[in-house]
C-alpha cells in the first residue's frame, strides 16, 4: 500500500511495482520488428519454393509471439484500472484538504495578523505621544528655568548686587537651547510685569551691563593691585558668556606687569658685559613664570587650551620689551661697526700666504721671527682694527640671549600644544608627546624677526670671523717643538709627544669652544651656518695653509742630488705630517663628544620623567632639527678627515721618496756586497765557527743581516722617534713595499750565482732581512716579502717537489705541501719556473 500510495501521490503508475509488466517487452518488441523486416526482406528476394516455405514460417512464429503479447497486454488492463481509480480518490481526498487549508487561512490568520498590524500601528503612535509629551515637558521645564534665570538675573542685579549670583543665572540660562530662547512661548510666558521685554533681550542686555561692570571692577583692582579682586571678576567673564573679553582684559593686566618688570630692570646700571643677556633673560623667566602661574585658573575657568590667547596678547608686550633690550644692546655694542669692520677685514697674513712666493728661510716661523715680507709691520694696522676679545664678549652675550630665547620659543611651543585626544599608551601612564613644531604666535612674531637680524646674524658673522681670524693668530704664532735632530744615537730632550706645531692645539681647542658656543644657543639654523663656516675654514685655511708650508716651507728636497735633505726640513715636514695626522683624530673626538648622549643627568640618582632623551635631541626637540644637526657634525668630521687625509698620505709618500727611497737602494747594495752564494763543503766549516759572530765590518755568517739591520736602524728610527704611531706605520708599510720589490729584484739578478748549499745561505740572509724590518713594524709586514719568500723557498726544494709543482698547468691551482695544507703562490708558473732555474747545478 505505500506503494501504491507514492505512486498515487506522484501521479504516475511505476512499471517495476506492476507484477505482470515484463521489463524485456521492450527489448523484445525491438527483436521481433527486426526479424519481421528481415523475413519481409526474405520473401522480397526468395526465388525459389523452399525459401518461400521458410519465410512462411518465419512469419508463423512471429504471428505467435505477437499474438502471445497481445494477450498479455490485455491481461493486464485490469490491473492498470484499479491503479487509475486509485488515483481518483486520492485526489478527491487531497481536493478536501485544499479547501480546509484555504479556510483556516481566511480565518484565523488572516485576523491575527490584522490584529498584530493594529498593535503595531497603536505602539508606534504611543512612542511618537510620549516623544511628544518628553519634548513638551522638556520645553516647558526649560521655559521654567528660563523665566527662573531670568528673574533671578533680575533680583540679583537690583538692591542685593550679588554678581556672582548674577553670572551664575546667565550661565544657566546660556544652557537653555536658542530655539526655546526665541520661541513664542517663552515669550509670551516668560515676560513679567518687572521684566517686560523677551527673555533673549532681557538677558543680553543684563550680561552687556555685567560685562562693563565687571570691566570697571576688574581696572579699579588692577589699579590697586588687590589680586583677590582681580581674580574674582576674571572667573566671572565666562559665566556671562564673555570669555574673549575676559581673557583680553587679564592679558593686559598682566601685560602691565611684564612692562612694570622690564622698566625695573632697565633702570639698573649698566656695568656690565652681560647686562643686556640679563635683561633678556629676565623678561622670558617673568613671562614664562607668568604663563605657568596662570595657565591652571585659565584652563579651570575658561576650558583647556585658551591660555593660547593670552599667550598671544603676551607676545605683543614681549615684542616690545624684547626689541627694546635688542635695540639697546644693538645701539650700545656698536655692532652695526663692528659688523662692518669684520666685513672689511682682508686677512692679509692667510690671503699673502697662500699669494706669495716660497720662503728662503727653513722651517715653521716662530713667534720671534715674523715672516717676512708683506706680513711684518704693514699687517700691524690691520691687527688692531678689529679687537677679537671684544668680538669674544660680545658672542658670549649674543650666545646667552639666543640661548634664552630658544628656550622661551620651546616652553611657549609645549603650551601651545593641542590638548591629547588619544589615552595613554605609554608603559608608565602618560600621554605620548605629540611632535614639537614652532607655534604661529612666534614664528610671526615682531621679535622673532628683530632675533633673528640683530642676534643670529651678528653671531653667525662675529663667529666665522673670530674662529677664522684666531686660525690666522695661530699660524702666525706657530713655532716648531724645540730638540728635535735626527741623529740616532743621541735621545730626545723634548719628550712631550706628539710632536706638533702649536697650532694645531690652538685651532684644535678653537673648534670646540666654537662648536660648544654655538650649539648652546640651541638654535638649529644658525648651529648648521655655523657649522658650515667651520668646516670650510678648516679645510680651505688650516689644511691649506699645512699643504702650503709642505710645497714650500719644509719640503724635504736636498740641494744636490748626492746629499740627503737638510735635517731642519725634513723634521719640519715630518712634524707637520704630524699634526695632520693629530688633527684628524682631535677633531673625530671633539665631533663625538657633541655626538654622543651627555651622562651627567644620571650620575646623580634616578632618571627623571621626560629627561630619556640627552644629547642633540634635548637640545633640538623641534621635528627635523636634531637630525639636521646630526648630518651637519658629521659631514664635519668626514669632509676634515678626506680632505687632511689625503694630504697626510701624500706627505708619507714625500718622506719616503725624498727622505727613505733614496738611500734604499745603496743599503740593499752594501748589504749584500761581497757576499758569494756559490758555497763549498769546504767553507761551510769556517762559517759554522762563526755562524753567531761578526767583526766590525760586518764580516761573518749574518753579514748581510747585520749591515742591514744597522742601516735600516739609522734610517728610520730617527723619523719613528718624530712621528706618529700611525704615520710611521704607513711610512713603514710603503718602505717595506719598497724593501720586498728591491729584494725581489736583487734575488732574480742572482741567476746561476747560487749553488743548493748557496740558497741556504741565501734563505737565512733574505729571512734577516725581512726580519729587520718587520721588528721595527708589526708583524703584518711579512705580507709585503711573501714573492722573496718563495723564491727561496723554491730554491731550498727537492728536485721531486720542484717537479711536482712545475707540472701543474694552472697558475691559480693550489698546491698541496707534505701536511695536505693548501698552499696560495704569489709567484705565477713561470715565475716558479725562473726562481728554480736561479740554482746552479754542480758540473753544469
Amino acid at each position: 500500500m505505500a506503494h501504491n500510495r507514492h505512486g498515487s501521490l506522484n501521479g504516475t503508475v511505476d512499471p517495476s511495482k506492476n507484477p505482470t509488466y515484463n521489463q524485456n517487452d521492450e527489448t523484445e518488441d525491438t527483436h521481433s520488428d527486426d526479424e519481421l523486416s528481415t523475413t519481409l526482406t526474405s520473401i522480397d528476394q526468395a526465388s525459389t519454393v523452399s525459401e518461400i516455405q521458410e519465410c512462411l514460417a518465419n512469419l508463423t512464429i512471429q504471428e505467435s509471439k505477437i499474438s502471445s503479447r497481445l494477450s498479455a497486454l490485455l491481461a493486464s488492463q485490469d490491473e492498470l484500472s484499479r491503479e487509475l481509480s486509485r488515483l481518483d480518490l486520492i485526489r478527491a481526498r487531497l481536493g478536501t484538504q485544499v479547501v480546509a487549508a484555504r479556510g483556516l487561512s481566511a480565518g484565523m490568520l488572516s485576523s491575527a495578523s490584522s490584529t498584530a498590524s493594529r498593535i503595531s500601528s497603536a505602539v508606534k503612535q504611543l512612542d511618537i505621544e510620549q516623544e511628544n509629551v518628553r519634548q513638551t515637558l522638556s520645553f516647558v521645564e526649560a521655559v521654567v528655568e528660563l523665566k527662573t534665570c531670568v528673574l533671578g538675573v533680575s533680583g540679583s542685579m537690583g538692591a542685593a548686587q550679588d554678581w556672582e549670583t548674577a553670572a551664575n543665572y546667565l550661565a544657566r540660562a546660556a544652557l537653555v537651547p536658542e530655539h526655546i530662547l526665541h520661541s513664542e512661548f517663552a515669550e509670551e510666558m516668560v515676560p513679567t510685569s518687572e521684566e517686560p521685554e523677551p527673555p533673549s533681550k532681557t538677558l543680553s542686555n543684563a550680561a552687556e551691563s555685567l560685562c562693563g561692570l565687571f570691566l570697571r571692577e576688574f581696572d579699579k583692582a588692577a589699579k590697586a593691585g588687590d589680586g583677590e579682586k582681580i581674580t574674582r571678576y576674571f572667573k566671572l567673564f565666562p559665566l556671562i558668556g564673555r570669555s574673549d573679553t575676559g581673557l583680553e582684559v587679564y592679558g593686559g593686566y598682566v601685560c602691565r606687569g611684564v612692562a612694570e618688570r622690564m622698566r625695573a630692570v632697565r633702570g639698573r646700571k649698566n656695568d656690565g658685559p652681560s647686562f643686556y643677556a640679563g635683561s633678556l633673560q629676565s623678561l622670558f623667566e617673568y613671562m614664562a613664570g607668568l604663563v605657568e602661574r596662570h595657565t591652571p585658573l585659565v584652563e579651570r575657568h575658561y576650558g583647556v587650551g585658551r591660555m593660547v590667547k593670552v599667550i598671544d596678547k603676551l607676545q605683543i608686550e614681549v615684542d616690545t620689551q624684547g626689541g627694546i633690550v635688542i635695540d639697546s644692546f644693538w645701539e650700545e655694542r656698536s655692532i652695526q661697526r663692528k659688523l662692518s669692520d669684520i666685513k672689511s677685514y682682508a686677512f692679509s697674513f692667510l690671503v699673502q700666504s697662500f699669494l706669495s712666493t716660497p720662503s728662503v728661510s727653513a722651517g715653521t716661523p716662530r713667534s720671534s721671527s715674523p715672516r717676512p715680507g708683506a706680513l711684518g709691520a704693514g699687517r700691524n694696522s690691520e691687527d688692531d682694527s678689529v679687537d677679537v676679545k671684544e668680538i669674544d664678549s660680545h658672542l658670549n652675550e649674543l650666545g646667552v640671549m639666543l640661548s634664552r630665547w630658544s628656550l622661551y620659543s620651546r616652553f611657549i611651543a609645549r603650551k601651545c600644544l593641542p590638548p591629547p585626544i588619544e589615552p595613554p599608551t605609554s608603559p608608565n601612564g602618560s600621554s605620548p608627546e605629540a611632535p614639537l613644531v614652532i607655534p604661529p604666535v612666534i614664528k610671526k612674531s615682531v621679535l622673532s624677526t628683530r632675533v633673528d637680524a640683530k642676534l643670529s646674524t651678528p653671531f653667525e658673522v662675529m663667529t666665522t670671523f673670530f674662529f677664522r681670524r684666531s686660525v690666522e693668530k695661530a699660524f702666525q704664532l706657530d713655532e716648531l717643538p724645540p730638540d728635535l735632530h735626527l741623529n740616532p744615537s743621541r735621545p730626545l730632550k723634548n719628550t712631550t709627544t706628539p710632536y706638533i706645531t702649536l697650532s694645531v692645539d690652538d685651532v684644535m681647542y678653537l673648534v670646540r669652544n666654537v662648536l660648544k658656543r654655538s650649539l648652546s644657543t640651541l638654535s638649529s639654523g644658525l648651529v648648521l651656518k655655523i657649522i658650515a663656516s667651520v668646516k670650510r675654514i678648516l679645510e680651505g685655511d688650516f689644511v691649506g695653509m699645512m699643504q702650503r708650508r709642505m710645497q714650500h716651507d719644509s719640503y724635504p728636497k736636498s740641494n744636490n742630488v748626492n746629499s740627503p735633505p737638510p735635517d731642519d726640513k725634513v723634521i719640519a715636514f715630518c712634524v707637520l705630517t704630524n699634526n695632520l695626522d693629530v688633527s684628524i683624530d682631535y677633531i673625530t673626538r671633539i665631533i663625538q663628544t657633541f655626538l654622543e648622549p651627555s651622562e651627567d643627568s644620571h650620575a646623580n640618582g634616578p632618571q627623571q620623567p621626560g629627561k630619556e632623551k640627552e644629547g642633540l635631541e634635548s637640545q633640538f626637540p623641534f621635528v627635523g632639527e636634531a637630525d639636521s644637526v646630526k648630518n651637519a657634525l658629521n659631514s664635519l668630521v668626514n669632509g676634515f678627515t678626506l680632505r687632511a687625509g689625503n694630504l697626510h698620505d701624500n706627505a708619507i709618500e714625500v718622506i719616503f721618496n725624498q727622505v727613505i727611497r733614496p738611500r734604499l737602494r745603496p743599503l740593499m747594495s752594501e748589504s749584500f756586497s761581497g757576499i758569494e752564494y756559490i758555497v763549498r763543503e769546504a767553507d761551510l766549516n769556517g762559517a759554522h765557527q762563526g755562524d753567531d759572530e761578526s767583526d766590525g765590518e760586518g764580516r761573518g755568517a749574518n753579514a748581510v743581516t747585520t749591515r742591514f739591520a744597522t742601516g735600516f736602524h739609522h734610517l728610520v728610527f730617527p723619523l719613528k722617534r718624530i712621528l706618529t704611531a700611525n704615520s710611521y706605520d704607513k711610512l713603514l708599510r710603503t718602505t717595506a713595499t719598497s724593501v720586498a720589490n728591491l729584494l725581489a729584484k736583487r734575488l732574480w739578478g742572482l741567476a746561476g750565482k747560487i749553488n743548493e748549499l748557496g740558497a741556504i745561505r741565501l734563505e737565512r740572509d733574505v729571512s734577516g732581512v725581512i726580519g729587520v724590518v718587520v721588528r721595527e713594524g708589526k708583524y703584518g709586514l711579512r705580507e709585503e716579502f711573501v714573492k722573496a719568500s718563495e723564491i727561496v723557498m723554491i730554491l731550498n726544494m727537492e728536485e721531486d717537489e720542484v717537479v711536482e709543482i712545475l707540472k701543474k698547468d694552472s697558475e691559480a691551482e693550489e698546491e698541496r705541501d707534505a701536511e695536505g695544507e693548501s698552499v696560495e703562490w704569489r709567484l705565477t708558473r713561470e715565475e716558479r719556473r725562473r726562481a728554480r732555474g736561479l740554482l746552479k747545478h754542480e758540473g753544469r
